[in-house]
Parts: C-alpha cells; sequence; structure tokens
C-alpha cells in the first residue's frame, strides 16, 4: 500500500465512524451478534487458516477462533452496559455526570503468533463503543486476515438488510468501512502512529517495536495502547501438586512453539524439590510430540520462519559458552525443532535470561525462600504474565499481593501462557501497560466526558468562591 491509497483507507474510515458513533450501543451489539454467528459458521476454516499462517497446532488455532467468538458474546453484552456516572454536586439545584462517548478511528497492529485472537480483542470493544477500525496485521498472516475481513462484510450485508441506520447527504452508508485493512510492514504503522485522525493506536508485538512507535504518538499526544514482550516466569513451591504443575510447564513452555508473550521462559523451583522437578519436566519433554500442526497427533509445530531457528540455536550456543546444561533443542529439519530445557546452576539471571527470545527455550533456577522467588521473577524488564504453584495459601497470597509479583497477570496453580477474555488482558514496564478485551478495558476505546448541568435559578460557583458582578 503505497501513501495515497492509505489516506484514501483512512478517509473511508472516517466516514463510517461519523455514522456509526451515533447508532445506539445495543443497536452496534446487533451487528457483533451477526458476526459472532458468521464465526461459529466458518470456525474450521478459520481455524486452518491460521495454522497455515502462524504454524501452529490446529488444536491452538481452534482456541484462538473459539476466543474471537466469545470476544463477540462478551461485546453483545456489553453493548447495554457503556455505563456512566452519576455523583452528588456541591451545588444547589446541579446534578454532576461522566458519560462516555465514541473516540474516533482505533488502529490495530497485530502480530503472527494470535493473528485473529488478538484482532478481535480490539476490534469488537472499537465497534461496540462506536469507532471504526484500521487493521494493519503481520505479512505472514494475510490469509486469515481477508477471511476476517470477508466474514464482516457478510455480517454487514445482513445487518443492513434488518436494519436501517441514519446517515447524512444522501450517501449510502458503507458499513463495511467500519473495518478496513492496511497491507505492509514497518513504514504503515509509522504512518499510523504519525497520524493524528487514529485516535488511540493499540501495538501488539515485541517491546523493539513498541519503543519505536510509542515516542510518535506520544509526540501528537495520541492515545496508545501497547501489548509487548514477555519473560515470564513460574515458582514451584515445595508444596505443589507437580502433577499440575509438569503438565501446566510443558503447555505453558512448548506451546505455540514458545512464540506466545505469555510463553513460560523461567522457572523458579524450591531447592528442596528441584530434582524432583527436573526429572519429571525431562521425561515429559520426552514425549512431546513435533510435527505437521495439522496433525493431531502433534504437540508443537514448527518455528515460523529460519531466521527464528538460527535466533534460538544462537541463544543456545551462549548458554553452553557459559557453562549451562542445555538438554534439547536439536533442529530436526527445516523450521522444526526440539524444545529445549536449560539448567543455569545459579540463582543469578544474566542478560540472555533477562531478554525474550521468542522460541521454546525454558530456562530453569532453584531458589530458597519465597522472597528470593518474588524478587528473581520481578528482576526481569518485562512484566506480563507470571505463575505460583503451591497449596500453601500464606504463599499464594503473598505471591499476588503488592509485595508479590509486579506482573500485570498473577496466577496460582495454572500458568502463565493464556487468558479467559473476561479478564483485562496485559502487564506492566516493557509489557506496554495496555490491557484489552474483558473487565473495563472498553474504556480505553471512548472519551469521558464530565457534565454538569444547573437546573435553578442562581449561579453559585463550585468552592463556595465568590464572584459578584
Amino acid at each position: 500500500m503505497d501513501k495515497r491509497e492509505y489516506h484514501i483507507t483512512i478517509n473511508k474510515s472516517i466516514y463510517a465512524q461519523d455514522i456509526w458513533r451515533d447508532v445506539p450501543g445495543p443497536k452496534r451489539g446487533e451487528l457483533i451478534r451477526i458476526f459472532g454467528n458468521k464465526l461459529r459458521k466458518y470456525k474450521t476454516e478459520l481455524s486452518e487458516l491460521v495454522t497455515q499462517d502462524s504454524k501452529k497446532i490446529y488444536a491452538e488455532s481452534l482456541g484462538e477462533i473459539q476466543e474471537a467468538i466469545d470476544m463477540c458474546d462478551f461485546g453483545v453484552g456489553l453493548s447495554r452496559q457503556l455505563y456512566g456516572l452519576t455523583m452528588p454536586s456541591e451545588r444547589q439545584d446541579h446534578t454532576l455526570k461522566e458519560v462516555w462517548h465514541p473516540l474516533g478511528i482505533v488502529g490495530v497492529i497485530s502480530a503472527f503468533n494470535f493473528p485473529c485472537a488478538v484482532w478481535a480483542w480490539n476490534h469488537i470493544l472499537a465497534i461496540i463503543c462506536g469507532n471504526s477500525v484500521v487493521w494493519k496485521p503481520s505479512p505472514r498472516s494475510l490469509n486469515i486476515t481477508r477471511k476476517c475481513k470477508e466474514i464482516w462484510d457478510e455480517a454487514v450485508v445482513k445487518f443492513l438488510s434488518q436494519n436501517k441506520i441514519r446517515h447524512t447527504q444522501g450517501n449510502r452508508f458503507h458499513l463495511q468501512d467500519l473495518l478496513q485493512i492496511i497491507d505492509g510492514d514497518n513504514e504503515p504503522a509509522e504512518w499510523m502512529a504519525d497520524d493524528t485522525r487514529i485516535k488511540l493506536l493499540s501495538a501488539t508485538g515485541s517491546t523493539e517495536m513498541g519503543k519505536a512507535l510509542a515516542p510518535r504518538v506520544s509526540a501528537r499526544m495520541g492515545r496508545g495502547l501497547y501489548e509487548l514482550g514477555g519473560n515470564n516466569a513460574m515458582v514451584v513451591s515445595p508444596t505443589a501438586n507437580l502433577d499440575l504443575a509438569i503438565r501446566a510447564i510443558v503447555f505453558s513452555a512448548v506451546g505455540t512453539a514458545g512464540q506466545r508473550c505469555t510463553t513460560l521462559r523461567r522457572l523458579i523451583v524450591q531447592q528442596d524439590v528441584y530434582n524432583k522437578t527436573i526429572e519429571r519436566l525431562l521425561k515429559a519433554y520426552e514425549s512431546i510430540t513435533i510435527g505437521d500442526p495439522m496433525d493431531s497427533k502433534n504437540l508443537m509445530g514448527p518455528l515460523i520462519d529460519i531466521n527464528a531457528v538460527n535466533k534460538m540455536q544462537d541463544v543456545l550456543q551462549k548458554c553452553r559458552n557459559k557453562g549451562y546444561t542445555v538438554h534439547g533443542g536439536d533442529v530436526i529439519q527445516g523450521c522444526y525443532v526440539k524444545p529445549a530445557i536449560v539448567e543455569t546452576h545459579q540463582q543469578e539471571q544474566c542478560e540472555l535470561v533477562c531478554q525474550e527470545t521468542f522460541a521454546p527455550i525454558l530456562y530453569i533456577f532453584k531458589y530458597i525462600g519465597l522472597d528470593n522467588a518474588i524478587r528473581m521473577n520481578n528482576i526481569v524488564k518485562q512484566g506480563l504474565s507470571s505463575s505460583i504453584f503451591t497449596n500453601d495459601i500464606k504463599e499464594a497470597e503473598e505471591f499476588t499481593s503488592a509485595v508479590g509479583s509486579d506482573c500485570g497477570i498473577v496466577n496460582v496453580n495454572i500458568g502463565p501462557s493464556g487468558a479467559e477474555i473476561g479478564g483485562a488482558f496485559g502487564g506492566e514496564k516493557d509489557t506496554g501497560g495496555g490491557r484489552e478485551s474483558g473487565s473495563d478495558a472498553w474504556k480505553q476505546y471512548m472519551r469521558r466526558v464530565t457534565i454538569t448541568t444547573n437546573y435553578g435559578r442562581d449561579l453559585p460557583l463550585a468552592q463556595g468562591i465568590k464572584f459578584d458582578i
């Protein structure tokens, strides 16, 4: 896409949003209900396209499309719950309230590993809140992107056949224009970051990407919502149920071939259960089946490309050079690799561990007391997801308290990987601070307006100020 095409796309989005913002919330919800039912109809085909684009196993792709469907269900309910507040005024015969209005165009930049779900988190909320969406997917995810757009257009046609939408100047309202696709790599993302017409830029990807775009958005006083890197840890305490913990470790470290922002990358094990945990974990890794992601017997597909493979091998070689013990990690063929476990034989985490390698590498450390484990969890720059396996309620409460994990997601007796749409998803520090999906994340897609109404005959000033003329 060249710059001229980009501006045409943005202008279409502006016109669509000018009309859509005046449509009542529950009516917006009706469009999302239709869209959700369309996703159900095409779930198998969409899942196959996710696997084709992202290379993750088909079972995970089915889960990703289900997440988009769940998001539609959430959005339909939300369309009747865009609540503001009323507050008591300090002045006689005055009312004080706040309401939420549509924001404008929402720009969405998504990554290859979750090409549909992350877009759905943003798109559904943005549309319910009365906005239009300009979506720049990963260049690796164009098949699933085009199909999502096609299904959206089908939903729009059905919605328009059932509903009359008020428009201006006698022009037919092209509701499809509420979703626009921006093709390209880095340059269109920079255009979006600089564009004052885009009121919120939601960007999912690496920390480096976020740090490149965020100053450009801030320079124009724009809003940014960033879901960036993760370097997630799990603590395994002496009271942990190891049967549960081992299953959670394997899925969290190996799922999506280690290419999730919530992938488990650091395992912090209490020294008394370290040997038992390692023994069971190595045995579990031996049973992992690797191959064609469309074959249901396989638990792990390939890495996304040869660059990812080379990066993984480079990091593992550096680990060996440091004297760490590396289990697995071998290249099988092409982009198929064995997941790796790295025993560091120390508590302190070196620069290799503190940076995120987007591959199935799991570093393992020993700890003594919970305070030490919490420090090890928090020491990295990223702050997305974390978990603890323990049957000690004191440990669980401390890990989830203000003095515990500093991540945006803190779990007990489940792994750090994945999340339900009901809760707000996102993290702190270099993860970007954004929140998507559930809870009150919708407020980021709207503008807050505080309204004071005087229905009396006098004009009292706030705080009792006297100003008589």
